[in-house]
């Protein structure tokens, strides 16, 4: 009972830090409100349990209450994005499909970005660019959703039980230099899991932004950021106990070393690169997916 407890503690303290970076999806409203329903049983199970699951579901109460009043940006971001037409003023933001499905045992809430290019430029070349790189990034994000929607109506042709999957998306970089779209996966049976994509593009070139095009020719930029990461890794589990990477676990292999020119990441509205990591990547499920901003002077004297 004390693990189931203490793993409950913890979902709720991912959920509340989802909330409290304005980045929670409708299923995630739901999710959490659930976890509250099972702390309040839990506890009504276990009377001679008091005082932190206690704590917790009365913190995760608040923040649940408050979701009624405030907005849930992430839940609403695909269709507040064609009332903003220009993004970094040469591509936008549309919803290209929604697909939505709901029952008692199955949940299906997928909505389908798709970026496009803005009216005809000046540059044929990087109109060229831009309208390849879009067509590009479109098809990627087609495949992963269509796929999602197949496997989950699979599932119900063959009643595989409870399942949920969601797929909603952000703009995360907006600047005159570059363009991030984030889409942002989700698939629940029994246990659940969250993976993410990035997506950015370089305004300058039209040409999708790989990891190895911030730096110059020859940069080692891998060390830098993977000992900067493990840095921040230490920081954050010093501070709040209930943090935990794998870093200098017993099982080695599990041990964060270093990224690769495949790992996501995106430059933020500062500029300064972020790295993203998937559920599982480099720290427990409970942990969700984690992100690293690298401070400008790690990378001062490599960045072009």
């Amino acid at each position: 009972m004390a693990e189931k407890n203490d793993l409950l503690e913890r979902e709720l303290h991912i959920l509340r830090k989802e909330y409290e970076k304005h980045r929670m999806t409708d299923f995630q409203v739901r999710q959490l409100q659930e976890k509250i329903r099972e702390a309040k049983e839990m506890d009504q199970n276990n009377k001679n349990h008091t005082g932190k699951i206690r704590i917790a579901v009365a913190a995760a109460a608040v923040a649940a209450g408050l979701f009624v009043i405030l907005p849930n940006t992430s839940g609403t971001i695909a269709h507040a994005m064609e009332q903003i037409p220009i993004i970094g003023q040469l591509v936008r933001v549309v919803t290209f499909r929604d697909y939505a499905y709901e029952s008692d045992r199955n949940m299906a809430d997928i909505e389908v970005p798709e970026i496009k290019p803005e009216e005809q430029l000046e540059d044929s070349t990087l109109q060229e660019n831009i309208d390849r790189t879009t067509a590009e990034i479109n098809a990627e994000i087609q495949s992963i959703t269509d796929d999602l929607i197949a496997e989950f109506e699979k599932n119900l042709d063959e009643e595989m039980g409870y399942q949920d999957v969601v797929v909603k998306s952000e703009v995360l970089t907006t600047t005159p230099d570059y363009f991030t779209l984030k889409l942002i996966c989700y698939q629940g049976a029994g246990s659940g899991y969250q993976w993410n994509y990035y997506y950015t593009i370089d305004l300058n070139t039209g040409e999708r932004l790989q990891l190895k095009d911030i730096f110059k020719e020859g940069a080692d930029y891998i060390t830098p950021i993977s000992e900067d990461i493990k840095r921040q890794m230490q920081e954050r589990m010093d501070a709040d106990e209930n943090v935990h990477y794998w870093l200098n676990d017993e099982i080695e292999e599990w041990n964060f070393k270093a990224i690769t020119d495949e790992t996501s990441f995106y430059l933020n509205e500062r500029g300064n690169v972020v790295i993203g990591f998937n559920e599982g990547d480099v720290a427990p499920m409970y942990m969700g997916t984690v992100e690293f901003e690298i401070p400008a002077e790690v990378l001062d004297g490599i960045r072009k």
